[in-house]
């Protein structure tokens, strides 16, 4: 069929798609059901006639009923072909984003901090670690394969220390804590937006048929899917602490050293569910962005935050803001938080509504999602912007309470 080969070639422009695939579809309904019709009338004849004249009635019913199979499984091919046309089609992106073709283009538009000046030969983080003997990748990856690690003593306790601030820093801020399956079904991986195009980052479960989730976003958007909400019980904001697990085929060089992108980390997610209006995300939008920086100002990280371009945005977001720490070692800033606001789009895919509560029809939830803390990415800055001379990390002080220490000493300085 000409449709369903310009969809599956790519000759076929995105924006045409609905269109054209919506009339050859309406074109074949109406047919199946001038058929359904027919047959229908056929059978009520059969009554009426006598038993000769049955069998070229039958003849004629029986090709009439294979007709009807074949227009029927064309109808569902092109059925399918839209929808997973209307699929892969991105959410207009906010007037006020930046055009640009990839992250070398976002638009930095604050920093905080100050980026130090070391006046003694730094190292990196995995240098600190393995002298600190906290971080042991070598064993990591005898046990698990390349981007994999083993955090030790401190070095497991500053990760549990970073997520439990994380958590104590946004339940201070009213958001319900919720424990999510880190196994889902295609069903939340698709209404989220992460399939189709996220497949080859994602490790599947295929006897199971269900996935290891990339972050917690997906579960906590999810819950409410194919439901309709009252108005009165928005917005919902609630945050997860859960293991995530990502392939990250494809990146290589420093974005593959160290602990910056590995295949397994523990991050602390804040996931927001509210009403059909843009002016109310702008605003949510803001107050997640400031959840984050508070977070990573307690933690005395220098950061930037940056307007993402149209060309890194992903599918289904409509604005992205994202944090990234100086680090060090790195000699560059590192995306550590992304704030993210998709309007309708995860919603639309969910079937995720509720009651305006002035009546009328029930309307799209708008989603909005943003990191509160990401590990063991967060340790590379505390790690290398703590470090001294001879060799201890010292902790920001927000951390104590948690980790019970905020110096870390070098087990061979003497």
């Amino acid at each position: 069929m000409d449709v369903l080969r310009a969809i599956w070639s790519g000759d076929c422009k995105l924006e045409n798609l609905k269109s054209e695939a919506d009339a050859t579809y309406r074109r074949l309904l109406c047919d199946v059901e001038e058929r359904r019709a027919e047959a229908k009338r056929r059978s009520q004849e059969m009554k009426d006639i006598a038993a000769d004249e049955r069998v070229a009635l039958l003849e004629e019913g029986r090709r009439a009923k294979q007709e009807l199979k074949g227009l029927e499984a064309e109808a569902s091919k092109v059925q399918s072909a839209l929808q997973a046309g209307l699929l892969t089609l991105p959410m207009p992106p906010d007037p006020e984003v930046p055009e640009g073709s990839d992250d070398s283009q976002n638009v930095e538009l604050r920093t905080w901090g100050e980026v130090p000046d070391f006046s003694f030969d730094a190292k990196d983080h995995v240098s600190l670690g393995a002298d600190l003997g906290i971080l042991d990748i070598p064993r990591g990856v005898k046990l698990a394969g390349s981007r994999n690690y083993l955090l030790l003593g401190d070095g497991a306790r500053l990760e549990q220390a970073v997520l439990r601030f994380a958590v104590a820093h946004m339940t201070a801020k009213g958001f319900d804590l919720a424990s999510v399956p880190i196994l889902v079904n295609h069903a939340c991986m698709e209404g989220t937006g992460y399939f189709p195009g996220g497949e080859e980052q994602t490790y599947a479960v295929p006897k199971d048929d269900l996935f290891l989730s990339g972050t917690s976003e997906v579960p906590l958007t999810a819950i409410h899917s194919g439901e309709t909400l009252e108005e009165s019980d928005l917005p919902v904001r609630r945050i997860a602490l859960s293991p995530c697990f990502r392939r990250e085929a494809g990146t290589y060089g420093k974005e593959a050293h160290g602990l910056y992108r590995v295949h397994q980390f523990w991050k602390v997610e804040q996931m927001v569910i509210g009403p059909n209006d843009e002016d109310w995300s702008i605003e949510e939008q803001g107050k997640m962005l400031a959840h984050a920086e508070e977070f990573v100002q307690a933690l005395e990280i220098p950061y930037r935050v940056v307007d993402v371009c149209t060309g890194d945005l992903g599918q289904g977001q409509v604005r992205k803001f994202d944090i990234e720490a100086w680090m060090p070692s790195r000699g560059s800033w590192g995306e550590t938080h992304s704030a993210s606001r998709f309007h309708d789009f995860q919603a639309r895919r969910l079937n995720l509504r509720y009651k305006p509560s002035g009546g009328g029809k029930p309307r799209f939830c708008h989603t909005l999602n943003n990191t509160v803390a990401a590990t063991p990415r967060l340790l590379i800055p505390l790690l290398e912007l703590g470090q001294q001379s001879n060799g201890d990390v010292v902790l920001p002080e927000a951390l104590e309470s948690f980790m019970g220490k905020v110096l870390l000493e070098n087990p061979a300085k003497g």
